[in-house]
């Protein structure tokens, strides 16, 4: 079986071979683009497992970069690790807006994110199961295939936000708080900031649509899945 690989975009050289060499221990393959111009290009020609994504990079930024990856059908399922010094919650909560699957604030430490890029393959493995799919009116949710349609259409959501859907698919009808939601869609392994649910639960209903209503703000506690829009 070959090796999963990783892209990792980072302009800093010592941080880049930092990523490589710890990468590479852990038994991943590596690639490395100075910019994110670089990047991109090997992401659409060589369709990494994972992406390691640095904010702060000459030319097109991280942002853009995240961006492009996410309207690119191919690419579109790809884990991105956002890797960046800005650690407000105001870029944080941008990065996860964008596409974001997770980030790593710098200085980082190489056996934190090593732990991260795992929870993230542990989640990408678990796609394989047995074929099931549900539906809530336009909606349709293949678990096997890990994928949601609308209207009998593809819609692009980061593994995060699939995860999401599939907690709130699996509970309609029932209140689920953010720290419930976290851990069934994120898990405990990965530190999130409070507003991390919020920022997803945003991107989710802009993605589905005509479909959003199906997820429904239960105020003081959190969100509830409704079996058909209201």
């Amino acid at each position: 079986m070959s090796k999963k690989t990783i892209l990792v975009v980072e302009d800093d050289p010592s941080i880049a071979e930092l990523l490589r060499y710890n990468i590479e221990k852990s038994g991943y393959g590596v690639t490395v683009a100075e910019d994110g111009e670089k990047g991109l290009d090997l992401a659409r020609r060589s369709r990494p497992d994972l992406v390691i994504l640095d904010l702060m990079l000459p030319g097109i930024d991280g942002i853009e970069v995240c961006q492009s990856i996410r309207r690119d059908l191919r690419l579109a399922d790809v884990p991105i690790i956002m890797l960046t010094a800005r650690t407000s919650e105001t870029d944080v909560v941008v990065g996860l807006t964008v596409g974001a699957d997770d980030y790593v604030p710098k200085p980082f430490s190489p056996s934190v994110l090593i732990a991260r890029i795992r929870a993230l393959d542990r989640r990408v493995r678990g796609r394989s199961r047995p074929r099931e799919v549900q539906a809530f009116g336009a909606l349709s949710i293949d678990k096997s295939a890990y994928k949601a349609l609308v209207d009998g259409k593809d819609v692009y959501l980061t593994n995060t936000e699939f995860r999401l859907l599939v907690a709130f698919a699996e509970r309609p009808g029932r209140a689920l708080s953010r720290s419930e939601l976290l851990d069934l869609a994120i898990g405990e392994e990965i530190f999130v900031i409070d507003r991390t649910i919020d920022v997803h639960v945003a991107s989710l209903r802009k993605k589905l649509g005509d479909c959003a209503g199906l997820i429904e703000t239960v105020r003081g506690v959190g969100y509830r899945f409704q079996e058909a829009v209201e």
